[in-house]
């Protein structure tokens, strides 16, 4: 009799605990999976030909790894996100590029494999889920840096004169010098060189034998200023204003997905948005939150952010970020200044500075296009003007022309 007695306090105990707080919603941002280098250097033994699909494209190395994490997705909000796909609780957002569509949809394959009327065909466990993306040249959510903005580029060129990127380059200028011959490549600078290790790590990948220059202690050289390239991008020098014209535009727009589905009155039906793009969108994202551990985002790595409602009726927000599929949970994201489980409004406070308010005035973006607005704009007018000198023209010519029909004559002498 006692021992139901305390099962049953376990069990109550146990669903005021799970009551507590209550997952309201989810974004979930990763980057696409293994993929053939973006482009190779000159002397290269590999080049485009290599590959079966040519550079920049997904693997199948890289579809593995998105169907994992795609199940494990799954299996983490299994009783949150409905069993069979619903089209109301999930809305997918990619780069307009070959790697990251592709990764999403696999990534979709894991996470909603099709059940009983979903169905279609027998010998496909697979059903199609849309994906939404827009323009690469119009992209300006998840392709980071943006680049038409004038302002980022004094920040950047105020980068490279800073101690930080001074000291890197004296540091390793020879090493640099040496990647430069033996690559045949042109030029190569601390902001480039990131390519020559991208190119020589996915080779290393697939199992391509490396010149005989590419040492370890080559590579491992390399990985440091690789990963340097990625820190000055977002931050080093000014990170807030890096910020506020790069990453804070994507997290404005997760701000408002949250502020959306925390809203009393809201009638927002998507629980989980997902977001598929770059290790650039992950650092852009990352350094505006203030977070970033300097590290290059290895493939398939996801930065989780979710909201929750505690009992009381607050909304907190919680952060994961899943760098290692070996592991079976990901580790906890704590924003600078509060706890791992933020109080909504301390998190809308803490990253405000990093939000921009007028993006294209902030980038300076009209400086460059006053002259010709300015030149149309009087065009405009002169144009108007022109128009209305005109009308007045024709209505006093009107009024000097005799009517007919009575009119009063004047009697000469009168005059």
């Amino acid at each position: 009799m006692d021992l139901h007695f305390l099962i049953l306090v376990f069990l109550f105990g146990f669903s005021l605990a799970n009551e507590t707080n209550t997952l309201r919603f989810v974004t979930v941002l990763y980057r696409h999976g293994d993929r053939s280098p973006i482009k190779a250097y000159p002397t290269d033994p590999y080049q485009e030909s290599a590959w079966p699909q040519g550079f920049g494209q997904l693997s199948q190395e890289g579809m593995r790894q998105h169907f994992e994490l795609g199940q494990f997705l799954r299996k983490r909000y299994t009783g949150f996100l409905s069993e069979d796909y619903e089209r109301h609780e999930i809305y997918i957002r990619s780069t307009d590029i070959d790697r990251t569509l592709m990764s999403a949809e696999v990534n979709l394959a894991g996470l909603f494999p099709p059940n009983g009327s979903q169905i279609f065909n027998p010998d496909l466990k697979w059903q199609p889920i849309p994906i939404h993306t827009v323009p690469e040249d119009e992209e300006r959510l998840l392709a980071f840096p943006v680049e038409n903005c004038p302002r980022y580029q004094e920040l950047m060129n105020e980068t490279i004169k800073s101690d930080s990127f001074v000291n890197m380059t004296n540091t390793y200028k020879d090493f640099i010098e040496m990647v430069r011959n033996k690559t045949g490549l042109n030029s190569v600078s601390v902001e480039t060189v990131w390519s020559v290790h991208d190119t020589l790590f996915c080779e290393a990948k697939h199992g391509m034998k490396p010149p005989s220059w590419v040492t370890p202690d080559v590579m491992a050289t390399l990985e440091v200023l690789k990963n340097f390239g990625f820190q000055i991008l977002f931050g080093v020098h000014k990170r807030k204003e890096k910020s506020r014209l790069q990453g804070g535009l994507l997290l404005d727009q997760i701000i408002k997905n949250i502020s959306a589905a925390a809203d009393p009155g809201s009638k927002q039906e998507v629980k989980m948005i997902v977001y598929s793009a770059h290790d650039s969108t992950v650092v852009a994202l990352q350094e505006a939150l203030d977070v970033f551990s300097g590290f290059q985002p290895p493939y398939a790595s996801c930065h989780i952010i979710e909201l929750h409602q505690e009992k009381n009726g607050s909304f907190s927000i919680e952060m994961f970020y899943r760098n290692d599929s070996s592991v079976s949970e990901p580790y906890a994201v704590s924003l600078p200044g509060c706890s791992q489980r933020c109080p909504l409004q301390d998190f809308l406070n803490l990253t405000r500075d990093v939000i921009p308010q007028d993006w294209n005035r902030e980038c300076q973006i009209g400086k460059d296009t006053t002259d010709t607005e300015v030149i149309i704009g009087l065009a405009i007018c002169g144009c108007l003007l022109f128009l209305l000198v005109l009308l007045l023209l024709v209505l006093l010519c009107r009024q000097k022309e005799p009517t007919a029909g009575y009119s009063h004559v004047i009697n000469e002498s009168d005059s």
